[in-house]
């Protein structure tokens, strides 16, 4: 569906020649002499990578139909992850090149929304935080309560974060999915 320029809104998805991109903030600049321009800030929708592009006033660019869909993480099969649509029951396999950081985040039987486009999965939608188990980290030690000190952590899904001294195996703690970064205990 073609749009004009002055429809450009934040978290648009437009097709250019350099490919599926998320609006991330856009500009209409009006300059005393010469044309009307709109200046954009772009987010590649699969690589992540941001660009910065003008468009003239009104210039025609063709906008993205992107189904969000909410689905279950039921399982890997081989290198790929499987999951059900919440709605109709069936299962795609996505393959983590399509899930990017996701993939440190996901575990089974946990909802995810999955952007597609073109029966393609070009991005996940995944809650602020997440719970997950630590699978090891070097015990506490009683008395060891050095304000602010870290050590890594080894957590179920594979990812590895800094979590304070307190923190041991098999316990459930918070998890920024935008940062990485630990939270709270669970």
């Amino acid at each position: 569906m073609a749009v004009t320029t002055s429809d450009l809104r934040n978290g648009m998805t437009i097709v250019i020649p350099e490919g599926l991109f998320s609006v991330v903030e856009f500009q209409h600049v009006k300059p005393g002499k010469g044309g009307a321009f709109v200046r954009t800030k772009l987010k590649n929708v699969r690589t992540g990578a941001v660009i910065e592009r003008t468009f003239r006033a009104g210039e025609h660019v063709e906008q993205a139909m992107v189904d969000k869909r909410e689905m279950q993480y039921l399982y890997r099969d081989g290198a790929d992850y499987v999951f059900m649509d919440s709605v109709t029951y069936d299962q795609v396999q996505v393959s983590p090149e399509n899930l990017g950081e996701a993939t440190q985040y996901v575990k089974e039987n946990d909802t995810a929304v999955l952007q597609m486009y073109n029966d393609e999965i070009v991005g996940v939608d995944l809650p602020a935080a997440v719970e997950l188990t630590v699978a090891e980290t070097e015990p506490g030690v009683q008395g060891d309560r050095v304000s602010g000190a870290r050590k890594p952590a080894t957590l179920e899904t594979g990812l590895v974060l800094q979590v304070p001294l307190f923190v041991n195996p098999g316990e459930r703690i918070k998890v920024d999915t935008r940062t990485g970064e630990y939270i709270t205990r669970a």
